[in-house]
């Protein structure tokens, strides 16, 4: 998976721009976590469209999200330049957990979609009262496993990163001058304590990506992959990609011709 990192990012930003320009939108509002898939997204969408139609909304839980995600996001804004708030959001789903009837505490999936989504239309309302597109910072490994929430992180308007993998937003992430400690840090949604994206996919980023590569871009058969990778992790990443299918659809409307 070679990748030359310097006309990836010249053809990332055009794209941004592109769409951009073909919505009519002023700019983009994006969502940033402190993690490194919105942190590359925001230093591509400021290379595309410049830091004044840039803005980042921080949106954490409290108890949740920890100091140093709000920290690595908040030296994003300032590297960058860009416009920002920050809406803590557990008012919000306090809320939620009133108004729902035996609403259920212990369910950490079923909660953390919600988070997702409620982020989604703090993003939206944003992008609505500035005339601006919402970005996604999605990347290729994560859309391939149904890694998202449907109409959650996954409620966006374009997908810049969507075509790198995990390994290729860290390189060209790297490229960019991105801070170590940023591409670094254990990937993770931040949805609930102790939450971590390997852990919850059951195998590591790298072990993803080859395996994906070799099945989808190299159209390889599960049985020519499992001689080269453990049997269990194919598996799992093949369940994933059909379980999730999906998400990656619109929704589907009944054929009456």
């Amino acid at each position: 998976m070679t990748i030359n990192y310097p006309s990836i990012k010249d053809k990332i930003a055009a794209f941004i721009r592109s769409k951009v320009q073909e919505s009519g939108a002023s700019g983009v509002v994006i969502g940033l976590s402190g993690g490194i898939d919105s942190t590359l997204t925001a230093y591509l969408a400021v290379e595309a469209l410049g830091s004044e139609n840039v803005m980042g909304l921080l949106l954490p839980e409290k108890g949740i999200t920890s100091e140093q995600d709000i920290d690595d996001a908040l030296e994003v804004v300032k590297i960058l330049g860009i416009g920002h708030k920050v809406i803590e959001i557990s008012p919000v789903l306090n809320s939620f957990s009133k108004i729902i009837p035996d609403f259920d505490k212990t369910a950490l999936s079923a909660k953390g979609n919600l988070k997702a989504r409620t982020r989604m239309c703090i993003l939206y309302y944003h992008a609505n009262l500035m005339h601006r597109m919402v970005i996604g910072t999605g990347n290729r490994t994560e859309l391939l496993l149904g890694y998202f929430t449907k109409y959650g992180d996954g409620g966006v308007d374009i997908e810049p990163i969507g075509s790198l993998y995990k390994t290729q937003v860290r390189g060209l992430a790297s490229y960019m001058g991105i801070p170590a400690g940023i591409i670094d840090k254990t990937p993770t949604a931040g949805l609930w304590k102790g939450q971590t994206d390997e852990g919850e996919l059951g195998v590591t980023y790298e072990m993803a990506d080859k395996i994906l590569f070799m099945l989808v871009d190299e159209k390889k058969d599960v049985s020519a992959v499992k001689k080269l990778y453990p049997s269990g992790q194919v598996d799992r990443l093949v369940s994933l990609m059909q379980a999730n299918e999906h998400k990656r659809m619109p929704p589907q409307s009944c054929d009456l011709l």
